[in-house]
């Protein structure tokens, strides 16, 4: 058997709005299903409404628990990740962008630098410039690790050349490579020339 539930809207001004429409009514009673109301007669003013028969709807099954659940689990996983590939991308850069202590950057070019060239490599940027990202000679110009003259020519290895020592690296192996052959081989003429 359906129960039946009456409305009794006590203000005739919103009563007399709510004339012949539907209004969506939620009961508690019977587990918030969803039912329309519909106001047949309009008020006057000091009567009160009569009472309107309610045609159930379609009922909407709320959501379960375990699907609430799960929704929350399914969005705390999207920001667990965007906030991982975040953390991974700041990492990268850090290695790249914030280690620049001399150190750190020799430990970044024993990375970036073939084995069995990183000495001649680490020696020639030893003597340039002691493993500062920043050095500048004042008389030349030249800058970075490898005294490029102009420094500007490292942007051809990347735009952040001032600042990344990864770009500085990458740029100095580059023009080893290109003028020498080889760092070892450019070594060996800043051995003779004391400079490359």
């Amino acid at each position: 058997m359906r129960r039946r539930s009456t409305l009794v809207l006590a203000s005739a001004g919103l009563a007399t709005a709510c004339a012949a429409s539907v209004v969506a009514v939620a009961l508690p009673e019977e587990k918030a299903s969803a039912v329309t109301v519909e106001v047949t007669q309009a008020p006057t003013a000091g009567q009160q409404a009569a009472p309107a028969e309610q045609t159930p709807q379609t009922e909407q099954t709320p959501q379960t628990e375990q699907e609430q659940a799960q929704q929350s689990e399914r969005k705390a996983e999207e920001q667990h990740e965007a906030a991982a590939s975040r953390s991974e991308q700041r990492s990268d850069l850090s290695v790249a962008t914030r280690a620049t202590s001399p150190s750190a950057v020799k430990e970044l070019a024993r990375s970036l630098v073939p084995a069995g060239q990183f000495a001649a490599f680490s020696s020639i940027i030893s003597h340039e410039s002691g493993w500062n990202v920043k050095a500048t000679n004042a008389s030349s110009g030249a800058y970075g690790l490898a005294q490029a003259l102009p420094g500007s020519k490292m942007a051809s290895a990347g735009a952040d050349w001032k600042t990344n020592p990864a770009t500085q690296i990458k740029w100095a192996l580059a023009y080893m490579n290109d003028r020498y052959g080889s760092p070892n081989a450019a070594w060996a003429f800043w051995q003779n020339h004391h400079w490359y």
